[in-house]
């Protein structure tokens, strides 16, 4: 991969780290956002964090071909306890997992962060989630969108600790601006979701465990507020 290119999905990424920014891009994989980045000129420097030896491995190998060792720090550890102090981190990514993880990550490493990072997160999934620990830790969502890449939808979410707010359940399931903005990548990924929702909601409708009717209630909502949806 030539390193000075990126995916879509990461570009998008990209776009949002702000320029001059101490970067701390955790599960960084084979640190291809802090290379494209540094070389870009778009940062100075930057921490690659990995838990797992294989990745840890890759991105160190990325780093070292790219002759950036004197400006990204490729460290093996457990979520933000990849950042230290004297990194003077600026801006924090979170990409290509989980919504429900990055959420884990971002509460089990709160004392490594000083509030003063933008978060820049790319979660598969589990948006809701990550919102609902945003809103109640005391961060605002100042960017979102909704792209496609392979066949698969993905969202980033940008936020910024700032005054407190409050979003509704469905500023919470949609995203706040995303529920402003109703782009046509936005309403195309619902109406996707919408098929797949009706038909797990079907197969629940004839399934005879107990204990399913809560699940059944939250589906039938979330397939109203949908079909609600419309463009501006």
């Amino acid at each position: 991969m030539n390193p000075h290119s990126l995916s879509h999905r990461l570009e998008r990424v990209a776009a949002q780290v702000p320029v001059g920014a101490h970067l701390a891009d955790i599960g960084s994989d084979h640190a291809y956002l802090p290379v494209a980045l540094v070389l870009r000129g778009v940062i100075p420097q930057a921490v690659a964090g990995e838990v797992a030896q294989t990745p840890f491995l890759a991105a160190r190998r990325s780093v070292r071909e790219s002759g950036l060792e004197h400006c990204i720090n490729v460290r093996q550890a457990d979520g933000l306890a990849a950042i230290q102090a004297c990194d003077r981190i600026t801006a924090v990514s979170l990409c290509g997992m989980g919504g429900e993880t990055i959420r884990d990550i971002l509460q089990a490493g709160r004392g490594h962060l000083t509030r003063g990072e933008r978060l820049i997160l790319q979660p598969n999934g589990g948006e809701c989630d990550l919102r609902q620990w945003l809103m109640d830790n005391g961060y605002r969502i100042q960017h979102e969108e909704v792209l496609r890449e392979n066949r698969f939808d993905y969202e980033i979410i940008v936020a910024d600790h700032g005054e407190p707010v409050t979003y509704s359940p469905q500023e919470l399931f949609f995203g706040p601006l995303q529920l402003r903005q109703r782009t046509p990548a936005f309403l195309a990924k619902w109406q996707r979701l919408l098929h797949l929702k009706r038909r797990t909601l079907e197969r629940l409708s004839h399934a005879r465990q107990s204990g399913l009717d809560g699940k059944r209630l939250e589906l039938a909502r979330h397939i109203q507020w949908i079909e609600s949806l419309n463009p501006l």
